[in-house]
């Protein structure tokens, strides 16, 4: 990936589904210095997702569906945080320290709310009003192992106020995956993980969920491609669902 901020992959897709993945990428651009961090720091999932992007780029060519993902690491920028947030741009990252976050000026912050922040918000936020009606569904993943307590849970399907499309997903999920499937976990609203939904989705009317999945499931090609099949059979199941229920509710 270039030093350009947001990515977008199949804009003209013919889904109504949009894709984000906020947590794309561990990288970090020349200007910060590497934030000066160890490179096992920088290559960590305290960095990025490690196989979102995998699941999402292989979902976006099985649903048809745009994709938009940062380019940057959330160690510079978490993009799924609004810059009103502390967790935007941490110090500390489970057991990480961010050297380079430290005692950063107002012009400093301000300087990657502007030139990370601003573009991905505003690249989602075009395409989706360029399509007026759809579904946000965001993609990410999760360490099996968090400050020493082994998780349990594979798949986490997250919401916020709106749980409509994470209901029927969670309904469904053991039709088309037989992964441990739970509803807000391993994080949920009250982690601050849903400000994609609530700033992009929510206020558009759009259904949406946010899908969690354990990184040590999708770490490889071939288990992006598997994940992703039995995913994208998910999401179209429960759309059918979502379609069906809004018709009968306005008929």
């Amino acid at each position: 990936m270039d030093e350009n901020p947001v990515a977008i992959f199949n804009a003209e897709g013919s889904s109504p589904v949009v894709l984000v993945c906020e947590h794309a990428s561990a990288h970090i651009p020349a200007r910060y210095g590497g934030l000066g961090l160890p490179p096992e720091a920088a290559e960590s999932h305290a960095a990025w997702d490690p196989g979102a992007l995998g699941v999402a780029r292989h979902l976006s060519d099985l649903l048809d569906a745009p994709l938009v993902a940062s380019t940057v690491s959330r160690l510079v920028y978490d993009c799924n945080r609004p810059p009103s947030s502390d967790t935007a741009i941490r110090e500390l990252s489970e057991i990480h320290e961010v050297p380079g976050n430290r005692d950063l000026s107002p012009e400093a912050r301000q300087e990657r709310v502007d030139t990370v922040y601003r573009p991905f918000e505003a690249a989602l936020a075009g395409l989706m009003d360029q399509r007026g009606k759809g579904v946000l569904v965001t993609v990410h993943s999760f360490t099996p192992v968090y400050h020493g307590k082994t998780r349990e849970v594979q798949l986490g399907i997250l919401h916020d106020s709106d749980a409509r499309l994470a209901d029927l997903m969670l309904a469904r999920a053991q039709d088309h995956t037989a992964m441990v499937t739970r509803r807000n976990d391993p994080y949920g609203p009250e982690d601050g993980v849903t400000h994609t939904l609530k700033h992009h989705a929510i206020p558009r009317g759009w259904a949406n969920v946010m899908l969690e999945f354990r990184n040590d499931l999708i770490a490889t090609p071939l288990q992006h491609q598997m994940i992703a099949g039995a995913t994208a059979a998910l999401v179209k199941d429960a759309l059918l669902a979502l379609d069906t229920a809004n018709i009968t509710e306005t008929g």
